[in-house]
C-alpha cells in the first residue's frame, strides 16, 4: 500500500508539472485514464489516485461524461493554499534560498546562546534517531534549522522560515512515513553545518547545507 501511494503522488506530482510548463492548458481536457496509463507508466488504479489528489487540491476538475479538466488558477487563493499544492522541487528550492541566506547571516552574527541551542537540538535529534522515535526526530529537525534562522538575527527571515515550518513538516510526513532514513544519513551533515556557524565559516556553511538539501531526495 504505501508504495502504491508514493506511486500515485510521483505521478500526480508529474501531471501537475506538466500543468506548469503548459503540455495541459489552463481550463482544457487532459488524456483519458488510457494515455495517461501509457503516458507515465502506471495503473488504472494509480492514475485514478493521482487524478483524486489534484481534484481534491484544486488543480483538476472531473466533468462527468466530458473528462477531467486543469482548473483556472484561483486569484483568491492564500498563500498557505498555494504552498499546499506545491510540487517537491518548488518547496525544496524555496527551503534552499531561505536557509541558504539564514546560514550565512547565522554564521555572522551568531551569539553563544544560539551556539547552545543549535547543540542541544542537535543531540536530540541525534537521541531520537537512535531511539528510532520519528516525530521526536521531526521536531528536534525543525528546531535546529529554526534556532539557526534565530541566529541570523533576521527577524523577518526567522518568521517566514517559521511559517515555512508547516510546509516542512507536511513534507516530511510524506517522505517518510515509516523509518529515519533520511534523517539519519544527514545526521553528520547537520553536525558539520553546527560546527561551520560556530567557526564563521559562511560559505562553507552554504555548501554544507546544499548537501543536506540535495539529501532531501
Amino acid at each position: 500500500m504505501e508504495v502504491s501511494e508514493k506511486l500515485s503522488e510521483k505521478v500526480a506530482n508529474q501531471i501537475r508539472q506538466d500543468i506548469t510548463r503548459h503540455k495541459y492548458q489552463t481550463g482544457g481536457k487532459i488524456p483519458a485514464e488510457p494515455e495517461l496509463m501509457k503516458l507515465y507508466g502506471v495503473g488504472r488504479s494509480t492514475v485514478r489516485e493521482a487524478i483524486k489528489t489534484l481534484t481534491m487540491t484544486g488543480i483538476l476538475r472531473v466533468q462527468q461524461g466530458s473528462g477531467t479538466f486543469v482548473n483556472a488558477a484561483r486569484q483568491n487563493e492564500t498563500i498557505d493554499q498555494r504552498l499546499q499544492r506545491a510540487d517537491f522541487d518548488e518547496i525544496n528550492a524555496v527551503r534552499k534560498l531561505l536557509e541558504d541566506e539564514m546560514v550565512k547571516l547565522a554564521a555572522k552574527n551568531h551569539t553563544e546562546k544560539d551556539l547552545e541551542e543549535m547543540k542541544r537540538c542537535l543531540e536530540n535529534r541525534r537521541l531520537a534517531i537512535l531511539a528510532e522515535q520519528r516525530q521526536a526526530c521531526v521536531d528536534a529537525d525543525i528546531a535546529f534549522h529554526l534556532a539557526i534562522a534565530r541566529a541570523s538575527l533576521n527577524d523577518v527571515l526567522a518568521d517566514l522560515y517559521q511559517s515555512f515550518t508547516a510546509v516542512i513538516r507536511e513534507f516530511f510526513s510524506k517522505r517518510e512515513t515509516r523509518g529515519l532514513s533520511h534523517f539519519a544519513m544527514s545526521h553528520h551533515l547537520h553536525e558539520q553545518l553546527l560546527e561551520a556557524i560556530k567557526n564563521k565559516k559562511e560559505k562553507l556553511a552554504q555548501q554544507v547545507l546544499d548537501k543536506i538539501i540535495g539529501n532531501n531526495y
